[in-house]
């Protein structure tokens, strides 16, 4: 009785010690992979944002809003690599030796890896389905509000910008200020409106809509019932004025990757019931349009409808192509790949632990350094992998499933390999 709780206080250290040193090397790997991502984002903002001088406490908080697309990201990747780092350092230090000369299992070493995978995993999960989300629900209010208190923001130089009714063209821009401004809109009568300004000032104080004083301006204006009859304008000095209703409906909605799992879920159910019920009313069509064929070449040439058989005929192989269209939705595959990659990528810490800890064991010196750089070359073939897959996956019908998993199961695969053959030495 006594060796037995001699024996699971031992398992017991064992296992809190190599959470621990793996806990501290996934840490710091965290940490890089953070600083990584994170200096991309600041770039990101600095193009969109911070160059078109907006308040840096609203730069800061929108960069808040959008950190758990960071730690999602990187949780995996740290796992990987921390978990190499760990095992490696112990192997190349001769730990895992004087566990094993002392009776132990390799048991000792994957149980609690795997468990700290796990927890990584549900971690990463918990940020990519939780809190990004949330997080890009933020986002979009809070810049929305930016937008309207700093409508600068959305002029860039040779660009064009689509409101509700608006189209605006712009040309260079330098601190606020337009050269080759075109605007095309409609009047309050409903007539096509075309203004051409050679030059344009966004006005201060304007803060609840985006206000441009327009200089040497030319106005067109043209009724839908009678093209030939227009009218037009010229001025020295115009204030163009967009409201800002028409300003938050340009900002896109949430799209699948902002979405979480339950989301994406419901609207890949919503969009397969549109697309059968679209593609059984094209079967319908297309089965009349062959009735009517069939009909037409048993009457023979003394029937009306046997001059109209070519046109028929075409008719069915249009309906026939956009049946195969149909089958082929890009919008439901790209639904589809974003709903496992918001599995794969977090779970694909645990798988990442099968590959890492049997390579951590295979170490001999410098296994902290070597775990590291190896870490950051499996990171980047796992990323091509995935990447490769999703493009497969949207360009080609590659099945979604195993565009996104496809990675993870290589990794497992190969681990289970390393594991097997490490066994055996």
């Amino acid at each position: 009785m006594m060796r037995n709780r001699r024996s699971t206080a031992t398992y017991s250290t064992i296992y809190r010690y190599v959470i621990g040193e793996g806990a501290f090397s996934f840490f710091v790997s965290f940490l890089f992979f953070f600083f990584i991502f994170f200096i991309n984002q600041l770039l990101l903002m600095a193009e969109e944002i911070l160059s078109k001088r907006a308040p840096p406490h609203q730069v800061a908080l929108l960069i808040l809003f959008s950190l758990p697309a960071i730690i999602a990201m990187a949780a995996p990747f740290a796992s990987l690599v921390g978990i190499l780092m760990a095992v490696g350092r112990m192997t190349s230090d001769n730990e895992i030796l004087i566990i094993r000369a002392s009776g132990f299992s390799y048991r000792v070493v994957f149980i609690p890896v795997l468990v700290l995978g796990a927890a990584i995993s549900l971690l990463s999960f918990f940020a990519n389905d939780v809190l990004l989300p949330a997080g890009t629900l933020e986002f979009g209010k809070f810049y929305k509000k930016l937008l309207l208190s700093t409508p600068a923001m959305e002029l860039e130089s040779n660009t064009v910008k689509r409101y509700k009714d608006t189209v605006i063209i712009t040309g260079k821009v330098a601190d606020r200020k337009i050269s080759d401004l075109l605007i095309f809109d409609r009047t309050n009568e409903g007539e096509r409106r075309i203004i051409v300004s050679g030059t344009a000032k966004l006005e201060e104080g304007k803060g609840d809509s985006l206000s441009l004083e327009l200089g040497d301006t030319f106005i067109q204006s043209v009724k839908d019932s009678s093209r030939g009859d227009y009218d037009y304008a010229i001025s020295k000095q115009l204030i163009y004025t967009i409201l800002q209703k028409d300003l938050v409906q340009s900002i896109g909605t949430p799209g699948p990757r902002e979405m979480s799992s339950t989301d994406v879920a419901v609207e890949i159910r919503k969009k397969k019931f549109l697309l059968a019920t679209k593609t059984e009313e094209k079967k319908k069509n297309s089965f009349q349009s062959m009735k009517d064929l069939e009909g037409a070449l048993r009457k023979g040439p003394e029937d009306s409808a046997w001059n109209t058989r070519s046109s028929t005929l075409a008719k069915i192989k249009k309906d026939i192509n956009d049946i195969l269209e149909t089958l082929e939705d890009r919008n439901l595959r790209v639904y589809k790949l974003e709903y496992y990659k918001k599995f794969s990528i977090p779970f694909g810490a645990l798988s990442f632990v099968f590959l890492a800890t049997p390579l951590g064991l295979f170490a001999r010196k410098s296994g902290q350094s070597l775990g590291f750089a190896v870490g950051l070359i499996i990171a980047v073939v796992y990323w091509a992998l995935l990447i490769g897959g999703q493009t497969l996956g949207v360009r080609l019908g590659y099945s979604p499933f195993w565009a996104m998993w496809l990675p993870n199961i290589v990794a497992i695969i190969i681990g289970l390999i390393l594991t097997a053959a490490r066994l055996r030495r």
